[in-house]
């Protein structure tokens, strides 16, 4: 009797041993991953405020007064390295952007076409875009005023105001969020023209200018991108009609793309857009917009 109680409590020791075994080895795990955690999160939030070194370097070289060394701001990319961390920034001016609110029809299918689109459709998205910011009810040739929206079952009409966002876009009758996602990057409503600023074009916005192919779009693109702002070099790049390409100066508003990478692979990327200037005594810069980009 007496051995079989000594079987019986050696059995329950040895589960309890296994029990505890178990706990322990969930504990270590849980203890590690959240070490793994910890230290990711560490390791994120570093490389997020590396990847603000880049956004106030870009804002310092945009306001260099010597424009042989001053940034240029054709979506070209500059690298340098900040305490162990490795930052590429690309500089943006809204003003070689279409800007929704003041590009006129032409320009503006042009530049569909050139990202693609038909013809038609092309011409459809323009004057639907067209539509929703005039104030009047008329409708353009291929557009959709208020009538046009209820016809079709929309929740709403035309806005009959200028774009508040470039993600307003999306509402106009005929954009879907493929369509949206892909012109997204060449559009803005800060650019404050017409017609884009060509020596700070994007291919698809190059492209868009009268006479002007892909081909020599891209050719001009990479001429563009060895020749500082200031050098008098730019003078002999030439828009089809005789214009310069780097003729004038660009905006004021910009969009910085700055992208951090530490020494062990992690990595951060911020977007801001940033107005420089402003009144005397008063911050030398605004942020419009500022996007937590992607993080590894």
């Amino acid at each position: 009797m007496r051995s079989a109680s000594r079987g019986i409590a050696f059995i329950v020791v040895i589960w309890v041993l296994l029990l505890l075994a178990v706990l322990l080895a969930g504990f270590a795990v849980i203890a590690r991953t959240e070490a793994l955690q910890a230290r990711h999160l560490a390791e994120s939030t570093r490389a997020r405020y590396m990847a603000e070194v880049g956004i106030s370097r870009a804002i310092w070289e945009l306001r260099n007064p010597d424009p042989l060394t001053r940034w240029a701001s054709d979506g070209r990319g500059y690298d340098f390295e900040f305490e162990g961390a490795k930052i590429n920034v690309a500089v943006q001016d809204e003003s070689g952007k279409i800007d929704i609110n003041a590009v006129d029809g032409p320009v503006l299918q042009r530049f569909l076409v050139a990202s693609g689109l038909d013809e038609q459709f092309a011409q459809q998205i323009a004057d639907a875009v067209l539509d929703w910011r005039d104030a009047d009810d008329l409708t353009q040739p291929m557009g959709a005023e208020d009538v046009d929206y209820e016809r079709e079952g929309y929740p709403y009409g035309a806005a009959d105001n200028g774009f508040q966002t470039v993600g307003e876009l999306q509402q106009v009758m005929g954009m879907d969020y493929e369509l949206y996602r892909r012109l997204e990057p060449d559009l803005t409503i800060w650019g404050g023209s017409a017609q884009p600023n060509a020596g700070s074009a994007s291919l698809a916005v190059l492209s868009s200018f009268p006479g002007m192919s892909p081909q020599m779009a891209e050719q001009m693109i990479a001429m563009r991108s060895q020749i500082q702002p200031g050098d008098p070099a730019g003078a002999t790049l030439t828009l089809p009609d005789g214009t310069p390409l780097l003729t004038g100066g660009g905006g004021v508003t910009y969009t910085v793309r700055s992208k951090a990478t530490l020494a062990n692979g992690a990595w951060t990327q911020v977007d801001a857009t940033i107005r420089l200037g402003g009144a005397a005594g008063a911050r030398a810069y605004t942020i419009l917009q500022w996007r937590e980009g992607s993080a590894g």
